[in-house]
């Protein structure tokens, strides 16, 4: 199955040209390693009101599955990823936030500090996760074996029912 993905870095000092984003393409490295298809991959400024704009547009483009935003998810003033993403999102998945917290805590106890939100709006499935390369591929590996069932139910496909 080939799932389609979107992907949002969110920082400020990355969009003012001031570090590289490392986050955004270490993910596209891992899900193109998976056979799966990076469709769209930007990078925002902590802003609220342009982050909901880009998730909006993607998920009712119809042109991903799955979008990973990746920063802005801290205890930082700036850090609103997480209030952007319920503004936009129709449905909560906190299975998905509370695995991936409990697998991070394993390995750090500032896991406890992650505010990451994943939820659904129409079939697009939207999950933040840190921004850090070495958190976000932590996380993103927690929820890959659940990943293609989760499309499936997304896209109503018939075959669902078999995978579980």
């Amino acid at each position: 199955m080939t799932i389609r993905f979107g992907i949002l870095t969110l920082s400020d000092r990355s969009a003012r040209g001031e570090r590289a984003d490392a986050s955004g393409p270490a993910l596209a490295r891992l899900l193109l390693a998976e056979n799966w298809s990076v469709v769209h991959q930007h990078l925002l400024p902590d802003d609220e009101a342009a982050i909901r704009q880009i998730l909006i547009e993607w998920a009712d483009s119809g042109t991903v599955d799955v979008i990973l935003t990746t920063g802005g998810t801290g205890f930082a003033l700036r850090d609103i990823t997480p209030e952007a993403t319920r503004a936009v999102i129709q449905r909560e998945a906190p299975g998905i936030a509370e695995a991936m917290r409990a697998a991070s805590l394993k390995i750090t106890p500032h896991a406890m500090l992650s505010r990451v939100v994943a939820g659904i709006r129409n079939r697009t499935l939207i999950v933040n996760l840190p921004g850090s390369p070495k958190g976000a591929i932590e996380n993103l590996q927690v929820l890959l074996p659940a990943l293609p069932h989760a499309v499936q139910l997304l896209r109503d496909d018939p075959r669902s029912d078999t995978s579980h």
